[in-house]
């Protein structure tokens, strides 16, 4: 009898891993699909305009301005690896350290940057692939327990044991894995406008809808194609993605300039600027679901309610998974971009949580 239980649940444990995997490369062909008939228009609309590509030798001056920080490097000895990370606050000062989201880079956290340098030595990393910190070419240098033992070694080169960590999107995925695996090293969590891990891969598979909006992730598994599409008509989608009405910063949000815009041009228009960050993608879905996935780190949650690719309902969920102290706050007509759309609110949100004495739930 026993055996035959055994028999059942393998059985049940391979039928969901098909099935599974099945829905993953089916919506992966789909997305691919949708994105060769854009491709297709754009092409029959204007050839030349699709493949046109304005080169972009010198950053904007902004990625430059002294007020942000100091332009700082360090190689990890284990993975060989260079980072660059931009740092202000005095150093011995205790250590904010800050993971941005996709498609972002370190000037993503300019606002916070300036606001928390008071109290705090700030420093906002370039992950993995990203910006001027290396990018390994091959895609299983991108799995999450190398984004994990990176943040780890940035921790030990910066000689701190702990910090105040914050991370946006996909940053905060990588903050909430820290947090997980190695709670002591976490003073107090901040994540924006990204849940549990474990909450985002129940509820996609539960929620057309979450699928839908997470498309996006299904498509980066194709390989070169996504960059491909996000460097088309002089890298429109790109701009797309923070200026239009269904994914970009709300009409009441602190907007982006035309600098702050062509900033982020600058750095992803380099010769394989997006194959890093993309990569990061393509391991996610064999690491998830996590085997531990308790935080027991204090909290704060932080939301946009017009967020275009992260269901509301998922932030709400997240509670169940923090054994400390959780506090959730959604913003209404804020869309994904959260600290960069009102990082005013934000940042007093974050003094508030920072000054808060909290302790841990029985």
């Amino acid at each position: 009898m026993a055996r035959l239980r055994d028999c059942l649940f393998r059985l049940t444990v391979t039928i969901r891993s098909l099935l599974f995997w099945s829905l993953v490369y089916c919506y992966c062909g789909l997305c691919a699909s949708i994105y060769l008939l854009k491709l297709l228009w754009s092409i029959g609309k204007g050839p030349a305009q699709t493949f046109r590509r304005v080169a972009r030798e010198h950053p904007p001056a902004c990625l430059n301005d002294p007020s942000l920080g100091t332009h700082c490097y360090v190689r990890i000895k284990d993975s060989g690896l260079r980072f660059h990370y931009v740092a202000t606050g005095e150093r011995g000062k205790p250590l904010m350290l800050l993971l941005h989201g996709f498609p972002e880079f370190w000037y993503s956290w300019r606002h916070q940057l300036r606001e928390f340098k008071s109290e705090y030595r700030v420093v906002a990393l370039d992950l993995r692939g990203y910006g001027e910190t290396d990018a390994p070419i091959h895609r299983e240098s991108y799995k999450l327990d190398c984004l994990i033992t990176d943040v780890k070694d940035i921790l030990d080169s910066l000689g701190y044991s702990k910090c105040v960590l914050i991370g946006h999107d996909w940053g905060g995925m990588i903050a909430w894995l820290i947090a997980i695996c190695y709670p002591e090293m976490v003073m107090k969590l901040i994540v924006i406008n990204f849940p549990h891990p474990n909450v985002f891969t129940e509820y996609i598979l539960r929620h057309p809808a979450q699928l839908f909006k997470s498309s996006h992730y299904y498509f980066f598994q194709i390989p070169w194609f996504p960059e491909f599409m996000f460097s088309i008509n002089d890298f429109k989608a790109l701009k797309h993605l923070f200026t239009s009405h269904s994914t970009g910063i709300g009409r009441k949000g602190c907007r982006l300039t035309t600098e702050d815009l062509e900033a982020y041009i600058y750095v992803f228009s380099q010769p394989g600027a997006l194959n890093g960050p993309i990569n990061h993608y393509r391991n996610i879905f064999s690491c998830l679901p996590l085997k531990h996935h308790m935080v027991t780190t204090p909290t704060l949650l932080l939301w946009g309610e017009k967020d275009a690719f992260m269901e509301a309902e998922m932030a709400e969920v997240t509670k169940i998974y923090v054994k400390n102290y959780f506090r959730l706050t959604i913003l209404s007509d804020v869309s994904h971009w959260l600290q960069q759309e009102q990082p005013d609110i934000v940042n007093k949100l974050i003094w508030t949580f920072l000054k808060e004495e909290t302790r841990r739930k029985d």
